[in-house]
């Protein structure tokens, strides 16, 4: 029975034909493990992932080992992209197991959903010390048959190890001090010849452009304490720009380099790297550079019905064969077959793009804040459930089942108050205000339903302080959402939100920076008193243009109208403000305690 060719993911459909009886992330399959009284493998990745192409045509297309696997196990596919809460919470179980994670993810558990083996990649042949998947699939049902209670016994244990690493908040959000050592300490580890981090002290891992630290450091208020800090993302930009990472041909950044000059890219090329590296560039002032990378996400991810898609494949067919960034290292490619599209419209994802666009657009090409309102308005149609609540993704504007995630309402609410800047559409705002609402309650802060119900039944979910890797973590974005809704004047609560995470994530924070670069940003942002400029007046006015290039938390640009519909909203920042004389009038403030306004551009200058 074909389960997986009416998904909702790119990644689910193209296992669909395989020879593995693959369900789909849901409880019928845990139902049906306990009714024939086998183990569950969990096979997690996601359709740009190389080696995941790579272990399914050497195993899940081979007849002889899906045979093994329909024979002794139930197993379940799932797109960690539509599902990140369950790949986080077995990412979390398998780090017991292996101290190389990642993906395809490869994971055992028993019909209660506790984990008792985990893996990745597994080779169709034995690579001394790594076994072959089908040795792998023998040993695992072995010792289901032959040592069940010495499998309940692994299962129960680490599901108790796990739920015991809680982390207790700290007891206040860290000072600018703090923040300004974690930035210096970050600016130590540069790699001073190639530019950006990688993890050893040789710098021999992959360098990803972690585009959620670059912002940390760019923030204004380090300057005077880490005057450090900015520069270093400045000069880890340039040396992304003018590298292999970069394609000079149609924008935007390849996903990592294996080399620690950022030669011989991974070439996928993702929606949230780009976005992020969007933001770096405007903040470093290379605006030619932040255009580049929004023409990506618009020119190639933007979809006919105005989603952006997740990414763009690193492999395609050239020459009849199968070729992993091929078609990048071409210059001509009007006669080539571009690689294929990850599709899905993921929700928080594309609040991450609208953000980036509806900021390009106000400093570069008007078309990209139109781009940013098509995006949102096709995420606002297709991603929500009748209920009002939020969906993960959608693919061919049909909702996935998985239910949205924090890091979908934060994300998501984030671009919209972006977007409600730039176009000065106070509906933008609301609506973001609306869905942080939604997460907020007396038992916490979480999405609506507290997550995926197949993880609470069973009593599963990620433990610790989730980083912020290629974009923020769930609590980070929400954390940024909850801040500007503060910063607009929505009202204190706002802020005590952002307080209440970044408070969880500070101590993991401020030990590990390289890890929480989008969490740290936010608390640099309670830390530091908010400067917040309103123009009301004509948006191509010269005092206007200038507005939106200072270093400022806030910049909004609105008519007259637009600011009174702002206030009566309940954003208390456009209260009373008006263009005097007719001409646009900027007002600038601090922490809400604005400046007299000005109709003159040195002044605000």
């Amino acid at each position: 029975m074909n389960r997986l060719a009416n998904a909702s993911s790119p990644y689910l459909r193209a296992h669909a034909d395989n020879p593995v009886a693959w369900y789909p992330w849901g409880p019928e399959a845990f139902a049906e493990a306990a009714r024939r009284d086998v183990p569950v493998l969990v096979s997690i990745g996601y359709s740009t992932c190389h080696w995941c192409h790579v272990m399914a045509r050497e195993s899940f297309q081979d007849a002889d080992t899906a045979a093994v696997v329909n024979d002794g196990f139930v197993a379940i596919k799932v797109d960690r992209e539509e599902h990140p809460d369950v790949d986080a919470a077995y990412l979390d179980a398998a780090s017991a197991f292996t101290p190389h994670l990642g993906w395809p993810l490869t994971v055992f558990t028993s019909p209660e959903g506790r984990v008792f083996y985990a893996g990745t990649y597994f080779p169709p042949a034995p690579r001394p010390p790594q076994p072959s998947f089908r040795q792998v699939l023998a040993a695992v049902r072995e010792a289901w048959t032959e040592r069940r209670s010495e499998v309940d016994a692994t299962g129960s244990a680490l599901r108790d190890a796990l739920a015991a690493t809680t982390t207790a908040p700290a007891d206040a959000p860290p000072t600018l001090a703090q923040l300004a050592e974690a930035a210096r300490a970050l600016a130590q580890r540069e790699d001073r010849e190639y530019g950006g981090f990688a993890a050893g002290p040789a710098f021999e891992t992959p360098k990803f452009p972690n585009t959620p630290v670059l912002r940390f450091l760019q923030h204004p208020a380090l300057a005077v304490n880490a005057p450090e800090a900015a520069p270093v993302a400045s000069r880890a930009l340039a040396a992304m720009a003018r590298s292999d990472l970069h394609d000079a041909v149609e924008g935007g950044f390849f996903r990592y380099a294996t080399r620690r000059d950022w030669s011989v890219p991974h070439y996928e090329r993702m929606l949230t790297d780009n976005a992020g590296l969007v933001e770096v560039a405007l903040a470093a002032g290379d605006e030619a550079l932040a255009a580049d990378a929004a023409r990506f996400l618009v020119d190639v991810l933007q979809l006919p019905g105005g989603g952006i898609a997740a990414a763009q494949d690193s492999e395609s067919i050239i020459d009849g064969r199968r070729d992993e960034g091929g078609y990048y290292r071409v210059a001509d490619r009007s006669q080539l077959t571009p690689p294929a599209l990850d599709s899905k419209v993921v929700t928080g994802w594309n609040g991450h793009a609208i953000a980036a666009l509806a900021a390009a657009g106000t400093r570069t090409d008007p078309r990209f804040v139109e781009a940013a309102r098509w995006a949102a308005d096709a995420v606002l149609e297709s991603n929500v459930a009748d209920d009002g609540t939020l969906r993960r993704a959608s693919l061919d504007e049909v909702r996935s089942a998985a239910p949205a995630t924090l890091e979908d309402y934060g994300g998501l609410a984030r671009g919209l108050l972006a977007l409600a800047r730039a176009t000065g559409e106070s509906a933008y705002a609301e609506r973001a205000r609306a869905l942080v609402d939604q997460c907020v309650g007396g038992d916490g802060i979480h999405p609506p339903g507290g997550g995926d119900p197949v993880l609470l039944a069973q009593g599963m979910r990620a433990h610790g302080v989730p980083s912020d890797g290629a974009s923020p973590s769930g609590p980070s974005v929400f954390a940024a959402a909850a801040l500007d809704l503060w910063r607009l004047g929505a009202g204190e609560r706002y802020r005590d939100v952002a307080v209440q995470l970044v408070r969880a994530a500070a101590d993991s924070a401020l030990s590990s920076p390289l890890a929480h670069g989008a969490i740290l940003e936010v608390a640099v942002g309670l830390a530091a008193a908010p400067r917040q400029v309103v123009v009301v007046g004509e948006a191509d006015a010269e005092i206007a243009d200038l507005a939106r290039r200072l270093p400022a938390d806030v910049v909004a640009v609105v008519s007259p109208d637009q600011a009174r519909a702002f206030a009566e909203a309940g954003f208390e920042l456009f209260a009373g403000k008006v263009a005097q004389g007719g001409e646009a009038t900027a007002y600038d403030c601090r922490a809400f305690a604005c400046a007299l306004p000005t109709t003159d551009p040195a002044r605000l200058r």
